[in-house]
C-alpha cells in the first residue's frame, strides 16, 4: 500500500521505556516489525484529522440529542 506512496521518514524521540516495550509486544504479535506497526496505527490515527471539519458541514437539522436517544432506544427494544 505504501510502497506506491510519497512516503516521509519520521524520527520519534522521548518514547517512555514502558511504552517502546508495549507497541514491540503489540507488533511482535502482529507478526510486524516495529517501524511497519507503528504506520499502520499511525495511518488509522491520522484518518481522525478531519472528522471536527466533516462534522462542521453537516447541517444542523434542529433535532434536540433527547429525541435521538428516545429514537435509538426504540429501535434497540424492537430488535
Amino acid at each position: 500500500m505504501l510502497a506506491s506512496c510519497d512516503v516521509r521518514t519520521l524520527y520519534l524521540r522521548n518514547v517512555p521505556d514502558d511504552v517502546a516495550v508495549k507497541l514491540e509486544r503489540l507488533a511482535a504479535d502482529s507478526g510486524m516489525s516495529l517501524s511497519g506497526f507503528a504506520v499502520r496505527e499511525l495511518v488509522e490515527i491520522s484518518r481522525r484529522a478531519d472528522n471536527a471539519a466533516l462534522l462542521d458541514a453537516l447541517p444542523d437539522l434542529d433535532i434536540e440529542t433527547a429525541v435521538v436517544v428516545a429514537s435509538v432506544d426504540d429501535a434497540r427494544q424492537r430488535r
